[in-house]
């Protein structure tokens, strides 16, 4: 078996490094924010032709091994090349888009299950990745979709997966969007994002800036990390869900067992 890579074990458990994701956050903001100003409205046929084949090329489509076989992802799996190369080979920014994260399965599952919670709303889904429960949110009737990650392949990425699900690909924001001017949103939705003290920090602030500007609704999916279960946002959490993980995510995941949603409420 092969030594999961670097940017996979840091995700769940940061090392010293820990600080690396957020400067890079800070350091791509806007000054301003609004709705319909996006990077791209994107589709498969304005994605750059070389990227697209190598996303093709790289990754996997799959729907198994997950709490939403209904969803069809983009991914690295273990038959996939870079699966078991050393992370400092993928030519790219660190792929965090590329793994289904056990928070997002939950939120995802959820609005699956609960189609109320985002029929006829607007959805914020940050740190999106593979935009899994962006797609979620979008098959559950949501009427408007913003999709945020700073990485912009993982943009490309949650185009192509858009696609793999036969939607019309919604909005993408691949710029810092902590930093920039609070849009109005029924529900934001965020998962595995709570696994960097200073990280946590900044969007707890965020967050309860979005409760009490807009009354905005804030859904979060984790599996129990350290770095989530210690901090002070706990206080003001409603448990809504826990589900039992797939055993493939288990095994992915350094053995974590579950993934609860939770309804912030500060």
């Amino acid at each position: 078996m092969a030594l999961n890579p670097g940017w996979r074990t840091f995700a769940l458990f940061p090392t010293n490094q820990s600080g690396v994701f957020l400067k890079a956050m800070r350091s791509s903001g806007l000054s301003s924010y609004s709705w319909g100003h996006y990077l791209w409205r994107g589709t498969g046929s304005f994605l750059d032709p070389e990227m697209k084949a190598f996303l093709e090329e790289n990754t996997e489509v799959t729907s198994s091994g997950s709490l939403t076989p209904e969803i069809r992802l983009r991914l690295l799996t273990p038959r996939c090349k870079f699966w078991w190369e050393r992370a400092d080979l993928w030519p790219h920014g660190d792929p965090y888009w590329a793994i289904y994260w056990p928070g997002g399965q939950a939120l995802s599952r959820y609005l699956l299950d609960n189609p109320a919670i985002v029929r006829g709303k607007s959805v914020l889904d940050l740190g999106s990745g593979c935009g899994a429960t962006a797609i979620a949110a979008k098959m559950s009737g949501a009427s408007r979709i913003l999709a945020n990650d700073i990485d912009p392949i993982a943009g490309m990425a949650i185009t192509l997966n858009c696609e793999l699900n036969h939607l019309t690909p919604f909005p993408i924001l691949t710029k810092n969007i902590l930093d920039l001017e609070q849009g109005k949103w029924d529900l934001i939705v965020l998962g595995d994002m709570f696994y960097d003290e200073d990280l946590a920090d900044s969007l707890h602030r965020w967050l309860k800036n979005c409760f009490w500007t807009h009354r905005t609704q804030v859904l979060i999916g984790d599996p129990g990390r350290p770095q989530f279960r210690g901090h002070s946002i706990q206080h003001q959490l409603h448990k809504v869900v826990e589900y039992s993980l797939p055993e493939p995510t288990r095994q992915e995941n350094n053995g974590l067992t579950t993934s609860i949603v939770w309804d912030f409420q500060p």
